[in-house]
């Protein structure tokens, strides 16, 4: 499950000083100097219960101009802080199932009953309400290859509530929680690494009974765009070729390759899928099969990988 971690005692802090002190020594959460310098900076501010409110209403003052350039992310998400050390500082909230914004959106809109791990580690803190509670698991990423339908060898571990206060190291590519709707609305705090790396790690949602990863919602801008520059120009093919045959990420090859297929039709798109299935990695082999398996007249010859 995620590690608990007991702050050092400190006095409350402000946004300023927590956002420069940051910035000043990085965010390392593999080190565990880093990670509890980090904690401490983290639970400072957590003990500070003006800052977040006197944030929002500036931010509602401003027309929220600031979160629309710093936010990447949802509107359950409040963006306090991007350093360019590599990692981000940010508010989530967490409705109540008899709140209306759940009723309007769902449970799906904020990740509620959809097991997942993380492809980046982050330090959360409670700040208000009862917080989130989660069902905990973990999993070995190094006995996994990524395969939709794998088996993880989940092994679960507890279920736990984010209480003000109470602070814990989520690790990437370990770490498994499904969420459920704390009792009543609730505020958590993050520091999250950032980093030109994290995209190209794959996620995954996870079936729970199965125990087998399900999807990998993870997906580049790059990705996407190739799925339209394909049906474009021939450069865009091309590209999407390049793509195919030497992208170091196993995802993004797989992902060149149904672009590529999606542009063609019948013997044409299965000829694409079968030069996939001679891809070194398990993944993309696993994926080219699978769509192989969609094409007419072409699911019988499938081999096994």
């Amino acid at each position: 499950m995620p590690r608990l971690i007991t702050p050092t005692p400190g006095p409350t802090l402000d946004l300023a000083e927590v956002t420069a002190r940051l910035d000043e020594s990085g965010v390392d959460l593999d080190d565990e100097a880093s990670l509890a310098h980090a904690a401490t900076l983290l639970s400072g501010l957590a003990r500070n219960r003006d800052f977040l409110a006197d944030r929002v209403i500036a931010e509602l003052k401003a027309s929220f101009a600031g979160q629309l350039e710093l936010s990447r992310y949802s509107a359950q998400v409040f963006l306090l802080h991007r350093s360019p050390r590599g990692h981000f500082l940010r508010a989530n909230l967490w409705p109540a199932a008899t709140d209306a914004v759940y009723a309007s959106s769902g449970a799906a809109a904020f990740a509620y009953g959809l097991p997942h791990d993380h492809n980046f580690s982050f330090v959360t803190t409670g700040y208000w309400g009862p917080g989130y509670v989660s069902d905990h698991y973990e999993y070995d990423a190094e006995m996994a290859d990524g395969r939709l339908g794998e088996p993880l060898n989940l092994r679960f571990v507890e279920r736990s509530q984010l209480s003000e206060g109470r602070t814990m190291l989520y690790r990437a590519h370990r770490d498994i929680h499904s969420q459920l709707p704390p009792e009543r609305l609730s505020i958590s705090l993050n520091i999250m690494e950032e980093g030109e790396h994290i995209p190209w790690r794959d996620q995954y949602i996870v079936d729970l009974e199965a125990g087998a990863i399900a999807r990998r919602p993870t997906l580049t801008q790059a990705e996407m765009l190739l799925r339209c520059a394909v049906h474009l120009t021939d450069d865009g093919k091309d590209i999407a070729e390049q793509f195919a045959r030497a992208h170091p990420v196993p995802r993004v090859r797989a992902n060149a390759i149904a672009a590529l297929a999606a542009a063609e039709e019948g013997a044409a798109r299965a000829a694409v899928l079968e030069r996939g299935m001679a891809d070194r990695d398990a993944r993309v082999r696993d994926d080219c099969r699978r769509r192989l398996a969609a094409v007419p007249d072409f699911s019988s010859n499938i081999p096994s990988c």
